[in-house]
């Protein structure tokens, strides 16, 4: 006999078995989590799993308010379960009561964050796959709640898998087409400290648009991949809170919008008048190098198939690449029949034109 719980996981299971927008899955993940691990507000990030920042979040209103104050936590102080010690961690996920052992207040975010806005404990998941991370998960609950109990961390930790395969797979679709007229120029926005605008071009104002559209947020706020990434460029260099790869990597996220090519949003820090903080973000179709990163996590292609990828688009022949691999012919060739199967192509001409056309790099 299947209990409640059990069969609620097999729902879970099954949703994420599904194709189709990220935005629709991950509210539908929510509302379905939400008759098992009860909670008052979430949010489910993706994220580039490069960088491990956001390329997009599914929230509620209460969470957007205290949104830049969870940012300013993760990337600028040190507190409990940092989501980049997720990432690293045997089992991806912790709540904050169990972290802080009951006694919340040790927790700045607790003080400054959640409690000012009447949330008392928080479930955290670092949604991770073969070594990835496609996402963050976070459920709160208010004043008045039971904090979250073991069982139930255990029980979303069973499902971090399946939900980091759905968001990698969406994530990292093949798009079917692209806008027929991309930017071709880069977007400019320049922020203060406090990420205000100070100035901006039409492109980037265009993206912005693009951005909030499919986060489904006012047009007086940020999109999160854009805050994100401020956040980054203002956290300290090296970052002595993260001894993480991550703490290092650069204030960038790829944002795949459905018809658009993928997006590279870069921000970095400014010297500006009297020797004021200013941020500069620049948007424009991610590169080559991005681009093929991409087609290889969309047709799931091995370490060596990836090796061999960069090689075909460089042109190197098959003679080239077995004695730079140190491997026969033969076995080269078996890689790329297995690159052409995985793509969906039948040569070497129609893998370039799917990777430039339809990834819109270039």
């Amino acid at each position: 006999m299947y209990t409640k719980l059990e069969l609620l996981r097999a729902k879970l299971v099954k949703l994420s078995e599904g194709q189709g927008c990220s935005q629709t899955y991950r509210r539908t993940l929510l509302k379905l989590l939400h008759k098992a691990l009860p909670f008052d507000a979430a949010c489910c990030t993706t994220v580039d799993p490069e960088s491990l920042l956001s390329t997009g979040s599914v929230t509620d209103e209460e969470v957007e308010l205290m949104h830049d104050g969870l940012f300013e936590s993760d990337y600028l102080r040190a507190d409990y379960i940092p989501y980049h010690q997720l990432v690293k961690a045997v089992d991806p996920t912790a709540s904050l009561s169990a972290a802080t052992e009951g006694k919340l207040t040790r927790s700045a975010r607790f003080r400054n964050v959640l409690s000012p806005a009447g949330f008392t404990d928080e479930l955290r998941a670092a949604l991770m796959y073969k070594g990835a991370c496609w996402g963050y998960l976070t459920l709160y609950r208010r004043f008045g709640q039971p904090l979250f109990t073991e069982e139930e961390r255990v029980f979303l930790s069973s499902l971090v898998p399946v939900i980091a395969l759905r968001l990698r797979q969406s994530s990292f679709a093949m798009p079917e087409k692209v806008e027929t007229e991309p930017e071709t120029e880069i977007g400019i926005l320049v922020l203060d400290e406090r990420l205000r605008i100070l100035s901006i071009n039409g492109i980037a104002e265009r993206w912005l648009a693009r951005l909030r559209e499919w986060e489904n947020i006012e047009r007086v706020t940020l999109p999160r991949p854009v805050r994100t990434s401020c956040f980054r460029a203002l956290s300290p260099s090296p970052v002595a809170l993260s001894p993480s790869p991550v703490a290092s990597s650069p204030a960038k996220s790829c944002v795949h919008l459905p018809g658009y090519p993928y997006l590279a949003i870069r921000a970095s820090q400014l010297t500006g008048p009297a020797d004021s903080t200013q941020l500069a973000v620049t948007f424009e179709p991610a590169g080559p190098a991005d681009t093929l990163r991409f087609m290889a996590e969309a047709c799931e292609l091995s370490a060596r198939e990836k090796q061999i990828l960069h090689a075909l688009i460089k042109g190197m022949s098959t003679k080239a690449l077995a004695q730079s691999l140190h491997i026969s012919a033969y076995t080269v060739q078996d890689h790329i029949k297995s690159i052409f199967l995985k793509t969906g192509v039948t040569s070497r001409g129609e893998l370039i034109w799917r990777l430039f056309s339809r990834f819109g790099a270039g």
